[in-house]
C-alpha cells in the first residue's frame, strides 16, 4: 500500500522538527516532576517544621524550594524558546511549498481565487505552536503520574482524582462536539469571504463608478454577521463550559480538602497530606482546564493544518523534469480537450491543428468561443483533459517552466506590473541586462517614453503601474514579453489600450518578430493587427470553425456568407 500523499508534505516538515518536540517533551517531564515541589514543601512544613519548631530546617527547606522554583522557571523559559524555534523552523521548511500552493491556486483560477490564505494558515499554525495552548498537550500525559502519587497518599485521594479527571474530560468532549461544527462553518465562511473581499477591492473603480458600494457592502456585511453569529454561539458555549470547568475544579479541590480533613481526623493521613492532596489535584486537573479554555484556538489550528494538508494533496510539488533542447516554436495540437479549473464542461473540445515556426496566427471567435482557454492551454497554464499541446514535439507540461520561461513571451489581456523598477519589470525580475532591456523597449516602441519619465528605466512602479496610463502599462508589458530571445510570443488583445502611435509600434514589433522567425499568436478583433497574420484560426463553441492561410480563410468565409446566412461550419480549408 503506497504512502498517502494527504499529509506527506506537512508531516515531513513536522518529522524534521521531531528532535525539537522530543526535547520539549523532555523539559516537560522535568518540569512536571518539579511541580511536586509545593506539595512536598507543604508536607515538610506541616509534618516536620511545625512539629519540631526548627527555624534552621525551615530556612534550608525554603532555600531548596527557591532554587527548585528558579530552575523550574528557567526550564519553562527554555521550553518556550524551543517551541518558538520549532515554529520558525516549520515555517522555513514549508514557506516555499506553501507559497507555490498559493501561486498555483491563483494560476489555475486565472487569479479569480488569488489569496494568501495558505500562507496565512502557515503563519497562524506557527503562532499556535509557540503559544501557551500547546503546553497543555505536553503536560496532559503526566496526569497519571500525579494520580499515582495521590494513590500513594491514600486510595480515596487516588479515586477522587480519577473521578475528577473523567468528569473534566467529559466536559472537554462536550466542548469539542458543540463548538467544532460552529467554528468549522465560521472558518469556511471567513475563507470564502476573504476571497470575495479581495475581489471587491480589486474592482474598487467599478464599484465606485457605478454606485455599487452599498450593495456590495450589504452583501459583505451579511456574510460577516453570519460569521460573527457562529463564532458568538461557539464562544458562548465554550465560555459556559470553561466557567463550569473552572468552578468544578475549584469545588473538587475544596472537596478533596474536606476529604483530607476527614481522613486526618481518623488519623489515616497527616495534616500535611490533607493540604498536599488539594494542591496535587489542582496540578493534575490544570492541563484539562487549560485545554478547555483554549479549545477554540485548537480547533482553528486543526482546521489550518487540515487545509494545508488538503492543498498539498490537490497541488502536489512539481516533479523534476529532464532538460530539453531550446524550443524552436513549432506547435502540434492533438485532439485536445480542455476543461477550465472549476468547470464541468470543456471550453475546448477536439482541437486539431499545427503551427509552424515563424507563423503569425490570428485567433478569432465570439465571446465564450474558447480563445482565452486556447491561449492558456497553449502556454501550459491549464492542462489538457485529453490530447496534448506539443511544443517541438514535447507536451508543453514536459518542459521545465524555469528553463522554458525565457523562450516564451506573453502579453495577457489584463495587464499587471509588479513592485519594482521599469527595468526590473521588463527583465522579468531576473538579472537586468541593460542592452536587452533597451532592445525590448525599442521593439515595443516605449524606449522614448521611458526616457521621459523622472528616473527613466529606474522609475519605481507599484503593482497598479503607478504613474503610467493603461496604454503605457500595456506597452511596457509588451517589452517584457519581447525581452531576451523568445521563440514564441502570445499576445492577448495587445492593442486594447493603445492609441494610434502604440498601434504602429505594435505592428512594427510584430513585423520584427516575423523577420526573426518567432512564432506569434495574436488574439484580437482589430483588422490592423490581424492584417499582419499569416494564418487565421476561428473558434466557435470550443471547436475549430476554420483554420488556414489568412487569404484562404477570408475567401472561405466570404463564400460561406454568399451561399447562406448559416453559422460557420466546422472544417478548415486545405
Amino acid at each position: 500500500m503506497g504512502q498517502n500523499p494527504l499529509k506527506s508534505d506537512v508531516n515531513s516538515a513536522l518529522r524534521l522538527c521531531k528532535g525539537g518536540f522530543l526535547a520539549a517533551a523532555g523539559f516537560s517531564m522535568v518540569i512536571n516532576i518539579l511541580m511536586l515541589t509545593p506539595t512536598i514543601y507543604m508536607l515538610q512544613l506541616y509534618d516536620r517544621v511545625l512539629s519540631s519548631r526548627s527555624e534552621s530546617t525551615l530556612l534550608m527547606l525554603t532555600l531548596i524550594v527557591s532554587a527548585i522554583y528558579l530552575t523550574q522557571g528557567t526550564l519553562e523559559w527554555v521550553r518556550g524558546q524551543l517551541l518558538v524555534k520549532i515554529g520558525t523552523q516549520l515555517e522555513v521548511l514549508l514557506s516555499q511549498r506553501v507559497f507555490k500552493i498559493a501561486y498555483k491556486q491563483a494560476l489555475y483560477s486565472s487569479g479569480q481565487r488569488a489569496s494568501s490564505q495558505a500562507l496565512d494558515d502557515l503563519t497562524a499554525l506557527r503562532q499556535f505552536l509557540t503559544g501557551s495552548s500547546l503546553f497543555a498537550f505536553f503536560d496532559a500525559p503526566w496526569m497519571p503520574f500525579y494520580v499515582a502519587v495521590m494513590f500513594v497518599f491514600h486510595p480515596l485521594y487516588g479515586w477522587t482524582a480519577v473521578g475528577a479527571i473523567m468528569l473534566l474530560l467529559a466536559l472537554a468532549i462536550i466542548n469539542e462536539k458543540t463548538t467544532h461544527p460552529l467554528l468549522a462553518e465560521a472558518n469556511a465562511l471567513a475563507v470564502s469571504g476573504r476571497l470575495a473581499l479581495n475581489k471587491n477591492l480589486k474592482n474598487a473603480e467599478v464599484i465606485e463608478s457605478m454606485g455599487m458600494l452599498q450593495h456590495v457592502l450589504r452583501r459583505w456585511q451579511m456574510g460577516s454577521e453570519k460569521i460573527l453569529y457562529l463564532q458568538g454561539r461557539a464562544s458562548t458555549q465554550a465560555g459556559l463550559l470553561t466557567a463550569l470547568s473552572k468552578t468544578l475544579r475549584l469545588f473538587l479541590q475544596s472537596l478533596i480538602l474536606g476529604l483530607g480533613a476527614y481522613l486526618a481526623i481518623h488519623q489515616e493521613i497527616t495534616p500535611g497530606l490533607m493540604i498536599a492532596g488539594s494542591i496535587l489535584l489542582g496540578r493534575a486537573l490544570a492541563p484539562i482546564d487549560m485545554l478547555i479554555a483554549s479549545w477554540k484556538g485548537v480547533i482553528v489550528a486543526r482546521a489550518q493544518y487540515q487545509r494545508l494538508n488538503t492543498w498539498c494533496q490537490q497541488l502536489p510539488e512539481d516533479a523534476e523534469k529532464m532538460p530539453l533542447p531550446e524550443p524552436k516554436g513549432d506547435f502540434l495540437i492533438e485532439q485536445a480537450v480542455v476543461i477550465p479549473p472549476g468547470a464541468k464542461l470543456p471550453a475546448l473540445n477536439g482541437i486539431n491543428l499545427s503551427i509552424s515556426r515563424g507563423d503569425i496566427v490570428g485567433v478569432l471567435g465570439a465571446s465564450g468561443a474558447g480563445k482565452t482557454t486556447f491561449v492558456r492551454a497553449l502556454l501550459g497554464i491549464w492542462p489538457a483533459a485529453k490530447g496534448a499541446f506539443r511544443l517541438d514535439g514535447a507536451d508543453i507540461f514536459a518542459w521545465d517552466r524555469m528553463a522554458l520561461g525565457p523562450h516564451i513571451g506573453y502579453l495577457p489581456q489584463d495587464i499587471e506590473l509588479f513592485d519594482g523598477s521599469i527595468s526590473d519589470n521588463i527583465a522579468r525580475f531576473g538579472a537586468v541586462d541593460p542592452e536587452l532591456v533597451v532592445r525590448a523597449a525599442q521593439m515595443a516602441g516605449v524606449h522614448e517614453l521611458i526616457l521621459r519619465l523622472p528616473e527613466g528605466y529606474d522609475t519605481q512602479l507599484g503593482a497598479s503601474g503607478g504613474i503610467l496610463s493603461s496604454g503605457q502599462r500595456q506597452r511596457i508589458a509588451l517589452a517584457r514579453a519581447l525581452y531576451g530571445n523568445p521563440c514564441v510570443v502570445v499576445l492577448d488583445e495587445p492593442n486594447s489600450n493603445l492609441d494610434q502611435q502604440g498601434e504602429l509600434a505594435l505592428a512594427e514589433a510584430i513585423k520584427r518578430l516575423k523577420s526573426l522567425s518567432v512564432t506569434v499568436i495574436i488574439v484580437s478583433h482589430r483588422e490592423s493587427v490581424l492584417d499582419l497574420a499569416d494564418k487565421l484560426l476561428i473558434l466557435n463553441e470550443g471547436q475549430v470553425a476554420v483554420y488556414g492561410p489568412r487569404l484562404d480563410v477570408i475567401q472561405f468565409l466570404q463564400q460561406q456568407a454568399a451561399n447562406s446566412n448559416a453559422l460557420i461550419p466546422a472544417g478548415r480549408p486545405r
